[in-house]
């Protein structure tokens, strides 16, 4: 083995992006040509698991004779409400926890106590506190995702450097001026990050809340096709969850670089 593929295979080495894209791309190829061969070649019922196919077909008859936009358009709909309600209530908690020891004493018990109740859980109260209509799907994601990004927040800001605080302090700062100027700007970047991998979570809430008492979205479609065993429909619907969850994180990405550029530097 020469020089540089030992270097290559060395542990934390960064790869080029291009490489890194190939090789993404690579697993991919590789996944759909195993489960091809195991779904056309016969080892697999197509009862239990449809061919790539099987899936592209059912697919096209969603969106062509089964209306599926609107199921997605549903689904993202509820996603997003139901995080941005939790991101407004969640970051200024957050923040509080992490600036002021007083307050992350009287919260954080009760939001880690809660940060392990799943949501799932809730459905039933939620059901009957605000019916089967929107409010209570928005509810499930709010649950599943408020307590997380409150104590992922207030790790954050609470991880501030004590150098900087003293140097603002012996500036003439004020309380409210160190929070302001410097624990927030300098916690920014990693809240944003907090905030990209909540939303990922806010995707398994939402299937959770279609599953039960749903008329629309990609939850109840996929319960609709287990009903009628129809594997196809069932892959081509979390497929598309994970589609849609790769543009939003790439979007967000995106979003974070753009904004807070200068903390990579």
């Amino acid at each position: 083995m020469n020089h540089a593929t030992r270097r290559r295979l060395a542990p934390l080495e960064p790869v080029r992006p291009v490489t890194r894209w190939l090789l993404g791309v690579a697993f991919f190829i590789l996944f759909f040509v195993v489960w091809a061969a195991f779904t056309l070649g016969g080892f697999v019922s197509p009862t239990f698991l449809a061919s790539p196919v099987a899936m592209a077909h059912e697919g096209w008859l969603l969106f062509t004779e089964f209306g599926f936009l609107h199921d997605i358009g549903m689904t993202v709909w509820r996603v997003l409400g139901g995080f941005v309600l939790a991101a407004i209530v969640a970051v200024p908690l957050g923040i509080a926890m992490g600036a002021h020891k007083g307050v992350e004493a009287f919260l954080e018990p009760f939001v880690s106590f809660c940060r392990y109740l799943p949501a799932s859980a809730f459905i039933p109260l939620l059901i009957l506190w605000a019916g089967l209509g929107e409010l209570q799907k928005l509810l499930v994601i709010f649950i599943g995702s408020v307590f997380q990004i409150i104590l992922m927040v207030a790790v954050t800001v609470g991880n501030a450097r004590k150098d900087l605080v003293e140097a603002a302090y012996t500036l003439g700062a004020s309380a409210n001026g160190i929070v302001r100027r410097v624990l927030i700007p300098g916690a920014a970047p990693d809240i944003a990050e907090t905030l990209r991998l909540v939303l990922g979570w806010a995707w398994t809430y939402v299937i959770v809340a279609e599953l039960i008492g749903s008329s629309s979205g990609i939850g109840h479609m996929i319960t609709d096709s287990q009903a009628l065993l129809n594997t196809g429909q069932i892959i081509f619907g979390i497929i598309v969850i994970g589609l849609i969850g790769l543009v939003s994180d790439a979007l967000f990405k995106w979003a974070n670089r753009r904004l807070f550029a200068w903390s990579a530097l």
